[in-house]
């Protein structure tokens, strides 16, 4: 039988590992599919394969590792090729979350999807929730943490979903813009409120 399954999704810089990591104290298995990503592509793995076939082996750094930055730059701006990469990863990724999902039981899960609303499928999932902070607050945090120019968060940005298409998506919304205190009061009575969905 399928786990009850929640969607944990939000825009660049919004708080989602916060959130997810806070759920994960509550003992709720968390499956993250950023991680999963990398993890199709390690070396050996037919994922990784099948970029190569797809891209060249130009795409490989040194040591057999995928460039991650010179595939980026590869299919940037090339919608073609960024299709072609998708329909070999999305399957591999999905498949594995699948499979983790099987084994990691619990009341019920965290699946977290950061671009769950630029795939708009929700076909595998109960429940969706999305960490929602200001455009403004994002380019803030995007500047600090990673140390890129307001024009290149700006850009990050616009490349994903926009905030209101998210929220249009959401069954329910976590506001990040408050203390941690706040964020863990919120994600506790998600977290009943989950449970009390799921029948656990």
């Amino acid at each position: 039988m399928t786990p009850f399954r929640v969607a944990l999704t939000g825009g660049i810089a919004s708080g989602k590992t916060a959130v997810a990591n806070l759920f994960a104290t509550h003992g709720v298995p968390v499956i993250d599919t950023d991680v999963i990503a990398r993890e199709v592509v390690e070396p050996g793995q037919p994922a990784l394969a099948a970029v190569v076939d797809a891209f060249g082996t130009g795409v490989l750094a040194a040591d057999g590792r995928l460039d991650r930055p010179r595939l980026r730059e590869r299919i940037f701006g090339d919608a073609e090729a960024r299709r072609s990469l998708e329909a070999i990863l999305h399957p591999a990724i999905r498949a594995e979350m699948e499979r983790q999902s099987r084994a990691a039981g619990g009341g019920y899960q965290v699946l977290v999807i950061p671009l769950l609303v630029e795939g708009g499928h929700r076909d595998h999932i109960d429940r969706v929730l999305v960490v929602d902070v200001p455009e403004a607050t994002q380019i803030e945090r995007l500047v600090r943490r990673d140390g890129v120019s307001r024009d290149q968060a700006d850009a990050a940005l616009r490349a994903q979903a926009s905030r209101d298409a998210r929220l249009a998506f959401a069954d329910d919304v976590i506001e990040n813009t408050g203390d941690v205190a706040a964020l863990e009061t919120r994600v506790a009575k998600l977290h009943g409120e989950y449970l009390r969905l799921a029948g656990a």
